[in-house]
C-alpha cells in the first residue's frame, strides 16, 4: 500500500510538471478564494470591532486554524467526495474487486492534487499566529500539529459518512452541499454568537467546532462561552477525529457489503 501511495504522489508531481499553467491557475484560485473570505472578515470586523468578544485578528487565527486542517483534508483525502460519482456511473465496482483496501484504492485515483493548497493553509497559520499574539513553543507546535491533523480526520469522517450514504441512496448531492456549507460558513466565526441549537450540532454532531474554535479559544488563552466548557476541550481534537474516522470506516465497511451496483 505504501508503494503504490507513493506512486500515487509520483503521478500527481508528474501532472503539475506537465500542466503548469493549470497548478499556477488553481494556486492563485486558492489564494483569491481564501483572500475574499478573510477580506470579508476585515470588513465585517471594521463595522463591528468585537464580535462577542473575539477580535479581528483573533477571528483570522480561528480561519486560518480551519484553513489548514481543511486543506489537509483536500490534499490527502479529498477524492472520497468523488465516491457517488463513482456509483452512479458504475465505475465504484471496479474497485471491489481489485486486491488493495477499497477506501486506500479511492483516495489513490489518480487526479491533480497538490499541496499548494496546503502550503498556502500553512503561511496563513504562521502569520495568523502572530498576528494573534499567540506565545510560539514547542509544545504549541506540537499541538498545533496534533489539532490540525484531528481536524483533517474530522473532515474525512463526515465526508466518508456522506459518500456511503450513496450506496443506498445513489445521488446525495444536496446532503454534500448542506454538510459542506455548515462547514464553509458556520466556522469562519465563533459558535457563541450562534443560537444554543446551532453551537450543539457545531459541537457534538458535525464536531466543526474542534477543528478551530475550540482550540483557537485555548490557544489564544480566552473563555469558552459558546457552550461553558473547559477550553482544554480543544486538544480533544485529535482523539475525536481517531474516533469520527473510525466509526465512519466502520459505517463504510457496512455500506460496502450492502452495496449492490446501479446496473449500469
Amino acid at each position: 500500500m505504501l508503494a503504490a501511495y507513493l506512486q500515487y504522489w509520483r503521478i500527481n508531481v508528474l501532472t503539475m510538471l506537465e500542466y503548469r499553467a493549470n497548478f499556477i491557475m488553481w494556486f492563485a484560485f486558492s489564494i483569491v478564494y481564501h483572500g475574499v473570505a478573510i477580506g470579508a472578515l476585515f470588513v465585517t470586523m471594521r463595522a463591528f470591532p468585537s464580535m462577542n468578544g473575539w477580535s479581528f485578528r483573533e477571528m483570522f487565527f480561528l480561519y486560518a486554524l480551519w484553513m489548514t486542517g481543511h486543506e489537509l483534508h483536500n490534499t490527502l483525502f479529498f477524492n472520497v467526495v468523488s465516491v457517488p460519482e463513482y456509483v452512479r456511473e458504475g465505475r465504484f465496482d471496479r474497485f471491489l474487486v481489485r486486491p488493495l483496501d477499497t477506501l486506500f484504492q479511492v483516495l489513490t485515483v489518480p487526479s491533480q492534487t497538490m499541496p499548494d493548497s496546503l502550503i498556502l493553509a500553512i503561511v496563513t497559520l504562521c502569520v495568523a499566529t502572530g498576528v494573534a499574539g499567540v506565545h510560539v513553543d514547542a509544545p504549541y507546535v506540537l499541538a498545533v500539529i496534533a489539532v490540525v491533523a484531528g481536524g483533517a480526520l474530522i473532515d474525512l469522517g463526515i465526508s466518508l459518512v456522506v459518500a456511503t450514504i450513496s450506496f443506498w441512496f445513489v445521488r446525495v448531492d444536496t446532503l454534500r452541499w448542506v454538510v459542506m456549507s455548515l462547514e464553509q460558513d458556520f466556522t469562519r466565526y465563533p459558535i457563541s454568537i450562534y443560537t444554543r441549537g446551532v453551537r450543539v450540532v457545531l459541537a457534538f454532531i458535525f464536531p466543526f467546532a474542534f477543528m478551530n474554535y475550540f482550540p483557537a479559544t485555548y490557544f489564544l488563552g480566552k473563555t469558552e462561552t459558546g457552550l461553558h466548557l473547559d477550553p482544554a476541550v480543544g486538544l480533544l481534537t485529535p482523539l475525536i477525529g481517531l474516533a469520527w474516522f473510525a466509526v465512519s470506516y466502520a459505517f463504510w465497511r457496512v455500506g460496502l457489503r450492502r452495496y449492490q451496483g446501479t446496473g449500469s
